[in-house]
């Protein structure tokens, strides 16, 4: 059975970062009084979008950590790219604290967006196995 220590560990830091980002909004909820929805109030709205985009971005991340880990593509730079993608969400999320979008959100989506592109390009590689 494959080993599959950076798929678990992208796991394991994807779910603390997804604890962190449910916990900060439930705690702008809380402070806006909103039991439902946002209730209008842009700083519960911004907490969520930054916990929904995580929510879209990362279960594809992790299946293509895995199946690259499992195509015996292991190793530091996926390790590293997997390292770079979660730090890249956790920016965003503080970039989207913002009222204007910014330098923090806009490194985060350049981190999603290269780390993808690499994957993708990677995987297709080793689909027809020239890497």
């Amino acid at each position: 059975m494959a080993q599959l220590h950076v798929t678990l560990l992208a796991a394991a830091l994807a779910a603390l970062i997804n604890l962190w980002l449910m916990v900060r909004c439930g705690q702008a909820r809380n402070a806006a009084k909103v039991a439902h929805g946002d209730g209008g109030d842009a700083t519960l709205s911004r907490h969520m979008r930054a916990h929904s985009n995580f929510t879209e971005f990362t279960p594809i991340a992790l299946v293509l950590i895995l199946v690259l880990e499992l195509s015996g593509q292991a190793g530091w730079l996926l390790a590293a790219s997997a390292l770079v993608f979660m730090a890249g969400r956790v920016v965003h999320a503080f970039g989207m604290q913002a009222d204007t979008p910014g330098k923090p959100r806009m490194i985060g989506i350049m981190a999603t967006m290269i780390t993808y592109l690499v994957w993708i390009i990677w995987a297709g590689l080793a689909a027809f196995q020239i890497v």
